[in-house]
C-alpha cells in the first residue's frame, strides 16, 4: 500500500470523527472547526495555507494526513442552469451528480452507491448493476465539486445550494454509516450549514434501516413508491416483495412520528405511460397514503435507451395531479430538466460506462422477450 493510500483523507471526517482526530493529535477541539471550515467553506485543500494554524501543527497533519478531492471527468451546464458532473473514484468507476437550480432554490442530487443492487425495472441506473458504496469522502465530495463551481476567484463561494437530496446513484440506506456521516457534513454550521428540513434522504424502501435512521438523524425524508399496490409495485421495484407498502408505510410514520417538528414525507411517483398512470391507479393512491403525514412528487419518466417505458402526456400527469389535489393532497409536478445534458441519474455515466454489463444483458432479455411474448418488458 502506497503512503498516499494509508493517508487520512480529512474530506471524509465528520464533524466528531475530526475531532477524534485532532484529539489524537494532542489539539483541542477548535482544531477540528478550523479544518472543516477550511476544506468546506473556503475549499482550500492546501494545508500550507491554512495560516491559523502554526506551521509546525501543519506539518504534523501532513505526515498522516491529505485532502484528497474528487477527479472531475466530465462536467456540462444545460441551458436551463442545470449541471451535471461524472467524477471517477478509486477502482476506476464513476458516479454522477446533478445540481438542477429553480427560483427559490438550488438543489444537488447526490450519489452513495456506485451503480444500485435493487435494479427498479425503470431506472437507467439500475441496469448497470452494483460496484460498491461510496466512502463519505467520495459522497460528500460531489458537494465539494457542486459547490466550488459558484466559488469566485478571491471570495467565499455563494450559497448557491440550498437542498441536498440523497436520490442519486444507489440505495442510501444500503450504506447507512457513511450516507449518515455525510449528511452531517452538510448539516454542520462549519462545513456547508444546512438546514435539516433541507437535507433529504430517499429510499425505496429499506424498512430495518429507516426505523435505524429515525434514532442518528431526523433529515427529511422521501419514499421512492410509484405504484399503489403490491402487484404493480412488486414489477416496478423489487424490494417490495421483501418489504411490501404496508410495512413501509408504517416504517414512513414511525420515522416522521420521531421528528421534532411536523414534517411530511415526500412521496416520489414516477409516471410511465400505459403502466401506472390510469386514473384507477391515482384513486388508489389517494386510498393508500390517506393515514400517512406526505406531499406528492409525481415525476414524468425521462426516457433512456432500451427501458421499454415511455413519457406519459401531460394531459394524463394532469389529470393524475388533478385527482390527488381534489383529495387534498400538496402535489407537485417535477418539471422535465437538463435534457441536452442526460441529467435523470444514471444515464450519463451509463453511456461513460457499463462495468457489469447488466445492461447489456437487460437489452437481450427485453429482445427474447419480444419474440417468445410477442411485446417488450
Amino acid at each position: 500500500m502506497t503512503e498516499t493510500t494509508q493517508k487520512i483523507n480529512l474530506l471524509g471526517l465528520s464533524p466528531a470523527k475530526m475531532e477524534a482526530f485532532f484529539a489524537d493529535m494532542g489539539e483541542k477541539k477548535f482544531r477540528a472547526q478550523q479544518m472543516l471550515k477550511w476544506i468546506h467553506q473556503y475549499g482550500q485543500p492546501d494545508f500550507n495555507s491554512m495560516t491559523n494554524m502554526s506551521k509546525a501543527l501543519r506539518q504534523r497533519i501532513s505526515e498522516v494526513a491529505e485532502i484528497r478531492l474528487p477527479e472531475v471527468v466530465y462536467e456540462d451546464f444545460s441551458k436551463d442552469g442545470t449541471r451535471k458532473w461524472v467524477m471517477r473514484v478509486d477502482g476506476g468507476s464513476a458516479i454522477e451528480t446533478v445540481y438542477i437550480p429553480e427560483k427559490d432554490r438550488g438543489t444537488l442530487c447526490v450519489s452513495s452507491q456506485i451503480g444500485c443492487s435493487l435494479d427498479c425495472s425503470f431506472c437507467s441506473t439500475g441496469k448497470q448493476g452494483f460496484n460498491r458504496d461510496l466512502s463519505v469522502a467520495e459522497i460528500i465530495g460531489q458537494v465539494y465539486v457542486a459547490a466550488m463551481s459558484f466559488h469566485e476567484q478571491g471570495e467565499r463561494r455563494e450559497r448557491r445550494i440550498t437542498n441536498v437530496v440523497m436520490m442519486g446513484m444507489g440505495e442510501p440506506l444500503l450504506n447507512f454509516d457513511n450516507v449518515v456521516d455525510a449528511m452531517q457534513l452538510m448539516m454542520d454550521d462549519n462545513a456547508y450549514g444546512l438546514s435539516k428540513r433541507r437535507v433529504t434522504l430517499s429510499t425505496s424502501g429499506v424498512v430495518p434501516m429507516m426505523d435505524k435512521l429515525g434514532d442518528v438523524t431526523d433529515v427529511s425524508l422521501a419514499v421512492s413508491l410509484h405504484a399503489p399496490n403490491d402487484e404493480l409495485r412488486n414489477q416496478l421495484v423489487p424490494i417490495n416483495k421483501k418489504y411490501p407498502l404496508k410495512e413501509l408505510l408504517a416504517a414512513t410514520n414511525r420515522y416522521l412520528a420521531k421528528l421534532p417538528d411536523r414534517r411530511k414525507a415526500t412521496i416520489e411517483y414516477t409516471m410511465m405511460e400505459g403502466v401506472n398512470d390510469e386514473l384507477e391507479h391515482a384513486e388508489q393512491l389517494a386510498e393508500l397514503l390517506r393515514d400517512t403525514p406526505c406531499k406528492i412528487n409525481l415525476i414524468p419518466f425521462n426516457p433512456f435507451p432500451n427501458s421499454g417505458y415511455k413519457r406519459p402526456s401531460n394531459n394524463r400527469v394532469y389529470r393524475f395531479r388533478d385527482y390527488l389535489q381534489s383529495k387534498n393532497y400538496i402535489v407537485t409536478i417535477r418539471s422535465t430538466r437538463g435534457d441536452d445534458i442526460d441529467a435523470a441519474c444514471g444515464q450519463l455515466v451509463g453511456r461513460v460506462e457499463d462495468r457489469t454489463r447488466r445492461s447489456e444483458r437487460y437489452i437481450k432479455a427485453v429482445q427474447i422477450d419480444d419474440v417468445t411474448q410477442g411485446k417488450a418488458l
